[in-house]
């Protein structure tokens, strides 16, 4: 099982820290995809903006190393829990707009499949959440177990 957790958090990690770069250096794009799903007052879509991506990129480089695993894998969950939240009240809206996962060259928009994505991807976390740390990981080597 150890194994297992190991795939899916070193998985998740390199998820998120592929989100995450890939939106450093494109705030005002991101900031216009926040924008539109009209969920956020106006003033909080710049620093989530910035804010955001670099989250992305720290929780997912304390997933793929192992280190505060569960704390990690628990933020990812929420996170992605988040987005499935807000994708699927753009859908029920009737809003098409681009999620903004993966910076500007992501064109996919609001739709069931992406909320059902968001969702699993949240679970998998959960799993790794759970089952923490796995093989391989900065908190197993603190403890001084391989």
């Amino acid at each position: 099982m150890a194994a297992v957790v190991l795939l899916a958090r070193v998985a998740m990690g390199i998820l998120l820290v592929v989100a995450g770069a890939s939106k450093i250096g494109h705030a005002n794009v991101f900031a216009q995809e926040i924008a539109g799903f009209r969920i956020l007052a106006t003033p909080l879509v710049a620093p989530l903006s910035l804010l955001l991506p670099l989250f992305e990129l720290g929780v997912g480089a304390y997933l793929t190393i192992g280190l505060y695993t569960r704390v990690a894998a628990l933020l990812a969950s929420a996170e992605f829990c988040v987005f499935a939240i807000a994708i699927a009240s753009a859908v029920m809206r009737g809003i098409s707009t681009s999620c903004g996962c993966f910076g500007p060259n992501d064109h996919s928009v609001t739709s069931w499949p992406e909320v059902a994505r968001d969702v699993a991807l949240a679970l998998v976390c959960g799993f790794v959440a759970m089952r923490a740390p796995g093989m391989l990981s900065v908190d197993r080597r603190m403890r001084r177990e391989l």
